[in-house]
């Protein structure tokens, strides 16, 4: 909050400044919100936006419940397990938890499968809006233009208000392009009318100064693709880096398991085999003393 106020005491001395060193300065503001909200594309990527958040959701808490279960499940059957019994239930429930942990992360981490498909889903539409605020405030050669969703205005009059008009020129956007191209044919056939060599040069200036924008405005869209792919390329690096490693670590646990298991198993045949060649000998010792006490013999 303290950063916002700083913002526009800041954005306000310099307009005021700006205003009193040229007159004319004009000012206008939108509210992103209401104009993103009114956009029935909005609307929608953000409708699958939150149905697939909410089933990531339920799988998380589906996930939990089943480690509450074997928590559960493992405290009332701890008197009658072994030790080592108990010790590897408590294995299985640590990899549950792991699981649980490294699946929250892929779904809302930072760079999670959430943030992704906000970008894939809502970015386009940011765009658009970005793109008619730009286009009218050149058109209407605005100086400045604020969001009002973020910025606390203490006083705006309406007319300065131009969301609506934002809105409606998304709206207008596929019907006008039609429109735009057969008006520029037409303006291309006919005549120039004769200019000075002043109002030439200042065309050409306009006409250079729009090239420019045009070339800024596709050389941030460039570099914020590749920053993407550049962030896609990293990530599945580090997934890949960490599905490897989360094998390898639940391998080596399952062979220390099994080498567990057949060393018990080892030690409790040989223990039986011992038992039995005692019972054994035994008996083969129960055998030859009735030889000697019968009366045969004697």
């Amino acid at each position: 909050m303290k950063n916002k106020i700083l913002v526009i005491g800041i954005v306000s001395f310099f307009s005021f400044a700006f205003a009193k060193a040229q007159r004319g300065i004009k000012v206008g503001y939108v509210n992103m919100e209401y104009i993103l909200e009114s956009v029935p594309e909005y609307q929608e990527a953000s409708r699958q936006l939150d149905q697939k958040m909410q089933k990531w959701k339920q799988e998380i808490d589906q996930m939990g419940n089943e480690i509450s279960q074997m928590k559960a499940s493992l405290q009332n059957e701890k008197v009658l397990l072994t030790k080592e019994l108990i010790e590897e239930k408590e294995e299985d429930i640590a990899l549950k938890q792991q699981e649980l942990s490294e699946y929250q992360q892929k779904r809302f981490g930072p760079q999670g499968d959430f943030l992704l498909q906000k970008q894939h889903l809502i970015q386009p539409v940011q765009d658009q809006v970005f793109n008619e605020i730009q286009k009218i405030g050149n058109q209407k050669k605005y100086d400045l233009l604020v969001d009002s969703s973020e910025a606390a205005l203490l006083y705006s009059a309406d007319r300065h208000d131009l969301s609506d008009q934002v809105l409606r020129a998304i709206g207008r956007t596929g019907k006008r392009k039609a429109a735009e191209d057969k008006r520029s044919n037409q303006e291309m056939e006919k005549d120039e009318p004769y200019l000075s060599v002043i109002e030439a040069e200042k065309k050409e200036e306009k006409e250079q100064a729009k090239e420019d924008r045009k070339e800024k405005i596709q050389m941030a869209i460039s570099e914020r693709d590749a920053a993407r792919n550049e962030q896609k390329r990293l990530r599945d690096s580090a997934r890949a880096a960490k599905a490897a490693a989360y094998k390898a670590r639940r391998d080596k646990m399952m062979a220390d398991r099994q080498r567990k298991r057949d060393s018990i198993k080892a030690v409790r045949e040989e223990a039986r085999a011992k038992k039995q060649a005692e019972i054994e000998a035994r008996k083969a010792e129960r055998e030859k003393d009735n030889k000697k006490t019968s009366p045969s013999g004697e």
